[in-house]
């Protein structure tokens, strides 16, 4: 691939998101960092889902994520904002049950940004 078709392939791409509405990237990215997180708590599928989890990477994924709901749920309905902050408690709450080391109520990934999950 020549450098001009790089150069016109790169121009088309942010073409392309310049066209996506701010809510759809939201929730997209949302949607990405509760996949990893879930598949990091051990929540993954499959013989090798043992060997997925990571809490450390899980904790720093579901910060992110409470951190982007929280910031973006005054600008986005609540339509969409609803499913985004079940779907951080539901990994919120996986995080506390795979954790063999408790965090204290309030101390857990997210909760800076959420309040106490329990």
């Amino acid at each position: 691939m020549s450098e001009s078709d790089q150069n016109e392939a790169i121009h088309k791409a942010v073409l392309d998101i310049a066209e996506v509405p701010a809510i759809e990237v939201i929730v997209e990215v949302a949607v990405n960092l509760m996949s990893a997180a879930a598949i990091k708590c051990g929540l993954a599928e499959g013989p090798d889902a043992a060997s997925l989890t990571d809490l450390d990477e899980a904790r720093k994924l579901i910060n992110a994520l409470a951190g982007l709901i929280t910031a973006a749920a005054p600008d986005i309905s609540d339509s969409h904002a609803r499913p985004l902050r079940d779907g951080l408690r539901s990994l919120q709450l996986a995080f506390r049950e795979a954790s063999p080391i408790p965090d204290e109520i309030g101390k857990g990934p997210g909760e800076k940004w959420t309040g106490p999950v329990n």
